[in-house]
């Protein structure tokens, strides 16, 4: 914005200098009616469908962290595991698996971003001892991450142009296929889907269903992401809205001569500011999967899908008994402090008894927060009532 900000100041201060000395080029102001409507409707185009692209990137990529947790716990908490050995093997394949999940994840984020190979750090560990197209394409190019030069990276942060570096470069350099990572980790992840059931870890006709379907899912993230980042705004559409509106900014100074004089240059620099700000934010989120302030962040996003994995894989599965049997357990919390060993001694009409009590307390507390609390029917019925309600039942 510092480039077409200064020319525009430069272009106001030449029309009025031009207007005061020489022959005066003030316009009648109808073109600010006419030229603004269209320039409106071209700003609210460009700014709406980039933020659609932006807000659908965003909507993927929370359903990809919605199928991380579907299929992993599947996986850690459906998935059997045998005895002896064998249940040694099963843990270690089962925690192989979770790591294709978060695999998955990051080789997508690197592909959106144009990083086809596998020397990250983020997820070397994770896919190395995989056969893929990237593996070999990076054996084989030994590619090194690009670096950007001063002079570039100033161009950059000027907004000119011809100083953007092509994200696309490490691709078109690349002398060996690189294939599709994601693709390809997740056919791993399927290959293991199908050993478990055939070897009677997944027993459940709607466990393997649900497995499948995340899976499913997970590609079509995949599909919809490589869409946003593949389909940019049709040019004609880029060339007539950036037209319109450099030819409204570039009128400005004759439209606001006669009325504001020498005012006319800062408010020529503050509305083109505001008008070329539009088509700036336009063109930083239409790709919302780069590296940018205004791009959305992928390392959290894997990151969070790591944790979330290893949170998963942190314990075994739950012995529910003994879970739901402790001593701490306060089923009836917060109408009760009392645990399930003293409710396991009550009948079954009290323990109903007090649920009916406690959604009629929640509801109480919902529409009169400042009502005094009601008595639990505990709190009032005699140990001898409720010994004969018991008998009664």
């Amino acid at each position: 914005m510092i480039i077409p900000l200064t020319f525009m100041g430069g272009w106001a201060t030449a029309i009025r200098v031009i207007s005061w000395k020489v022959y005066p080029l003030a316009v009648n102001t109808v073109l600010l009616t006419v030229l603004g409507f269209v320039v409106g409707l071209a700003l609210s185009f460009r700014s709406t469908t980039a933020y659609e692209r932006y807000n659908e990137g965003r909507k993927y990529w929370s359903q990809l962290s919605l199928c991380a947790h579907n299929l992993g716990r599947v996986i850690w908490i459906h998935g059997t595991e045998r005895e002896g050995d064998l249940g040694r093997q099963d843990l270690l394949a089962k925690v192989t698996a979770l790591n294709y999940i978060v695999a998955f994840a990051v080789a997508m984020k690197h592909k959106l971003r144009f990083e086809p190979y596998t020397m990250y750090d983020d997820i070397a560990g994770l896919v190395d001892h995989l056969d893929t197209f990237a593996k070999e394409a990076t054996e084989k190019d030994q590619p090194t991450p690009p670096r950007v030069g001063r002079l570039k990276a100033t161009g950059e942060y000027l907004g000119v142009s011809f100083a953007k570096s092509n994200p696309q470069k490490l691709l078109k350099k690349a002398s060996a296929p690189v294939g599709n990572l994601p693709l390809e980790i997740l056919s791993y992840l399927a290959s293991y889907i199908d050993d478990m059931i055939e070897n009677g870890q997944l027993k459940v006709p709607v466990q393997q269903t649900l497995a499948y379907n995340n899976m499913a899912a997970m590609n079509d993230v995949l599909t919809g992401c490589d869409r946003i980042s593949h389909t940019p705004l049709p040019l004609a559409y880029s060339i007539a809205i950036s037209q319109i509106t450099w030819i409204y900014v570039i009128m400005l100074p004759f439209q606001l001569e006669a009325a504001l004089k020498w005012i006319a240059i800062p408010a020529t620099i503050i509305a083109s500011y505001i008008i070329l700000s539009f088509v700036h934010i336009g063109s930083e989120i239409e790709d919302p999967f780069g590296y940018g302030v205004n791009d959305l962040p992928l390392d959290s996003y894997c990151h969070e899908i790591a944790a979330d994995m290893s949170i998963i894989s942190s314990r075994r599965k739950a012995d529910t008994d003994n879970v739901v049997k402790s001593g701490n357990n306060r089923v009836l919390f917060p109408l009760s402090n009392l645990a399930y060993p003293v409710w396991e001694t009550r009948s079954q009409r009290v323990i109903r008894d007090e649920l009916k009590f406690k959604a009629e307390t929640i509801m109480r507390s919902k529409y009169s927060p400042n009502a005094a609390p009601a008595t639990s029917p505990q709190q009032v019925m005699p140990v001898a009532a409720e010994q004969k309600g018991d008998k009664a039942v």
